[in-house]
């Protein structure tokens, strides 16, 4: 290389041959983003946390580990402040021990319903809603807004739909607060399976993804889409994306996919 040639973009995931191409150029330090703390908990009286036998209408929670999971693979720091009972005063107290991070992420308690308290306990805190619920399958009961000048993102308690929003809005904000590429990076396949005529919602149907060399990937949603079905979302290679009011599709024509793996 020579002086004044353009060295790395800002917003680029710095790999060791970059660091060692930096130090080669003579720089012994370089201006980066750190890496984003976000702090999550769930709420819920039925919930326990993994390894725990669960009682009488108590099951395990899931979402915190596959959570936190997520946000390391987006580049974040995971603070998992556990599971916090349906009591307005307990959701106020894991909200509090989440004051130093750059962002809180609640999990349930955004839905319509007696036990849905995370707006009733977090309002006098100073949080200030953007927007509740969003026309789409599964996540419906999305919250996004602001805790103390600070991003604040309310997920679905349901599993399922829990992922679902992370990888769609969660896993981008995380790359954004890195200074990185935050759009969602789709790609066409062929459908292995006929659809029917979608409702009213945008879409996101799991689906099986197979890779033929030299063709389109085929995505083979899966018959069951259960939003509590964890071992679909674990199976499944994409999502396939179906906008509102999309007519029925034969198996062969062209769909767009978000891939899952990698």
């Amino acid at each position: 290389f020579r002086t004044g040639d353009a060295g790395m973009p800002a917003g680029r995931k710095l790999s060791p041959a970059d660091i060692a191409f930096a130090a080669a150029m003579n720089l012994a330090t370089l201006s980066v983003h750190k890496r984003p703390v976000i702090a999550f908990f769930s709420t819920g009286d039925e919930l326990v946390p993994p390894g725990t036998e669960p009682g009488p209408n108590q099951i395990v929670s899931s979402n915190n580990d596959g959570l936190a999971a997520l946000i390391l693979e987006a580049g974040g720091v995971p603070l998992d402040l556990g599971i916090a009972p349906d009591r307005v005063g307990a959701i106020r107290d894991a909200a509090e021990r989440a004051r130093d991070a750059d962002m809180l992420v609640t999990l349930g308690g955004a839905s319509v319903g007696e036990h849905d308290l995370v707006r009733e306990a977090l309002t006098p805190l100073g949080l200030d809603i953007d927007f509740w619920k969003i026309a789409m399958r599964p996540g419906k009961p999305l919250m996004y807004g602001s805790l103390n000048g600070k991003p604040m993102l309310g997920l679905p308690g349901n599993p399922v739909s829990a992922y679902v929003c992370a990888t769609l809005f969660l896993k981008p904000a995380i790359q954004r607060m890195q200074g990185g590429d935050c759009a969602l990076h789709t790609t066409l396949a062929r459908l292995g399976r006929d659809l029917p005529a979608n409702g009213s919602r945008k879409d996101y149907v799991r689906a099986g993804l197979d890779h033929i060399h030299g063709e389109l990937p085929v995505a083979t949603p899966f018959e069951l889409q259960d939003s509590s079905m964890l071992s679909i979302l674990a199976d499944a290679g994409c999502l396939i994306i179906r906008a509102p009011g999309a007519e029925a599709q034969k198996a062969g024509g062209l769909v767009t996919v978000l891939p899952l793996r990698t």
